[in-house]
């Protein structure tokens, strides 16, 4: 099967951000190709054709954009949606846990860059959406892992829009900040917790629960990744939400001491 609508592929499209990004972008125009790494338990989105994938393997990755291309004929855009967080003190967690971490959030995109680029180079045209974080270009107490990732996809992602824009590619980067999702809770905690964290641990937990709890809806994120995707002009990066555009302008005009305090206060940390 081929056809002439644009084509886009979601990773992680099961649930939260990716299931929205799908769903809005089947409403732009798009034929939709969405993953998961279980399909069987995954609830039906009209407009979406799913796949088996897990980021983290090679040959799932080669067999999925394969099953794509196989299907539709084509790949125009890719959103590197899938991703998992990571919780508790640096020094709590294994170098197990943050290699975890790395090989969804940061290989896990490269993995899928480099089976979907020669696609897109051969037809002359494409976009990759790589969805970081604020904490792409924040601190995050007691996220240190994932932070760390996040600030490796913006790097990679930067980096790589240079090199293939001659070949009518993009490589951009969606920033979100706290969304209503599961992530929170589904972080994986330390697996050598140290009582020396546990106080100041539980504070920050306490102020990420209440963080995404008032978060943004995903929709605010899919129709920024939707954006990203179909603008004539497209920008390097894109702030989804007003609490990622506040994040943006902290980051970037504030002194570094009011920087660290700030980060600081929204953490409940002492001064």
């Amino acid at each position: 099967m081929t056809t002439n609508r644009p084509v886009a592929l979601v990773t992680g499209a099961s649930s939260g951000i990716g299931k929205e990004t799908a769903l809005a972008l089947v409403a732009a125009g798009f034929d939709v190709a969405g993953t998961s790494r279980d399909t069987s338990r995954v609830a039906p989105l009209d407009g979406v054709t799913f796949f088996d994938l897990d980021v983290a393997g090679d040959a799932s990755v080669t067999a999925a954009v394969q099953q794509v291309i196989d299907r539709f004929g084509r790949i125009d855009v890719l959103v590197n949606n899938a991703g998992v967080g990571s919780m508790g003190a640096a020094e709590e967690t294994s170098l197990a846990q943050d290699r975890d971490v790395f090989d969804i959030n940061v290989f896990g995109v490269m993995r899928m860059v480099k089976e979907v680029l020669p696609h897109m180079r051969a037809q002359g045209r494409g976009r990759i959406i790589n969805l970081s974080s604020v904490l792409g270009f924040l601190p995050q107490p007691y996220m240190a892992a994932y932070a760390a990732s996040k600030h490796a996809v913006e790097g990679y992602t930067e980096s790589l829009d240079h090199e293939v824009r001659e070949h009518g590619v993009r490589a951009l980067i969606v920033e979100p900040a706290y969304t209503r999702t599961g992530f929170e809770a589904n972080s994986p905690r330390p697996d050598a917790p140290l009582r020396a964290y546990a106080e100041l641990g539980r504070t920050v937990d306490s102020v990420m629960t209440d963080a995404v709890r008032n978060g943004d809806a995903p929709t605010v994120v899919a129709r920024t990744i939707v954006a990203a995707a179909t603008d004539s002009k497209p920008k390097l990066r894109y702030t989804a939400g007003p609490l990622a555009g506040r994040a943006t302008a902290l980051r970037r005009f504030a002194p570094a001491r009011i920087f660290d305090k700030q980060i600081r206060r929204m953490n409940k940390l002492a001064a």
